[in-house]
């Protein structure tokens, strides 16, 4: 399932964490990459251990935990903690598939990589190229979001960031391992919560109808997840 999540952060929430990583120093993006993004990937990153990553980090966890429609999709067990990267001059990362598992360094920390998240941070008018390619049983899904939105998809799916011809790229991303390993539960969990929402919200919670829909979701998510 791939779902466009907007207004993660609003414009103050987008400034404060540009204002946070742009006058930090930016490193080789191949610091956290396996052996086949390396072959394929060219930009800048911040350190995952630096200030400016951990705090900027922190506010886009914080927005996530207040954003219904991301918990909604994602079910999320754990979130790595946001990764931040930028693209100029050329830079592109050609097709290549997220590793499985993810493991912070020098931590115990580990995360099954079930979905990938892109949240951009630079207005798509400010720079050229850079779309995300997300290949999906409809074809390539070409994405290029506001600044403060937030793009969804499973890591298992082939993906490339196209060539930022000028301007500069700017974007957090980060994986979560969902509650439910499987997309396919994921997405008719999903389509269920959003009919239970809005039965509820035309009928009122206590409608009988939405009682049922909200019981059977549980059922399901009880049936399906791992805690």
């Amino acid at each position: 399932m791939l779902i466009a999540i907007p207004d993660v952060l609003d414009a103050s929430d987008v400034a404060k964490v540009r204002a946070l990583i742009d006058g930090a120093a930016w490193i080789d993006g191949n610091a956290t990459s396996g052996h086949q993004s390396a072959l394929a990937k060219r930009n800048e990153q911040l350190p995952e251990e630096s200030v400016a990553a951990r705090d900027a980090g922190s506010l886009v966890l914080d927005a996530l935990s207040a954003t219904p429609l991301f918990v909604a999709a994602a079910l999320p067990l754990k979130v790595y903690p946001p990764l931040f990267n930028r693209y100029t001059g050329g830079d592109t990362f050609g097709a290549h598939v997220d590793s499985a598992i993810r493991i912070r360094r020098g931590t115990d920390f580990r995360v099954r990589s079930d979905l990938s998240a892109t949240l951009f941070l630079a207005d798509p008018d400010s720079y050229n190229g850079g779309e995300l390619v997300i290949e999906d049983s409809f074809g390539e899904q070409r994405v290029k979001l506001p600044a403060g939105h937030m793009v969804l998809y499973p890591a298992s799916s082939v993906h490339r960031v196209e060539p930022v011809a000028c301007g500069t790229r700017v974007a957090s991303f980060f994986w979560i391992q969902s509650m439910v390993r499987d997309d396919g539960a994921r997405r008719i969990l999903f389509e269920l919560d959003q009919a239970v929402q809005d039965v509820a919200g035309r009928l009122g919670a206590n409608d009988p109808a939405a009682v049922r829909l909200t019981g059977t979701y549980h059922n399901l998510l009880r049936r399906w997840a791992e805690a």
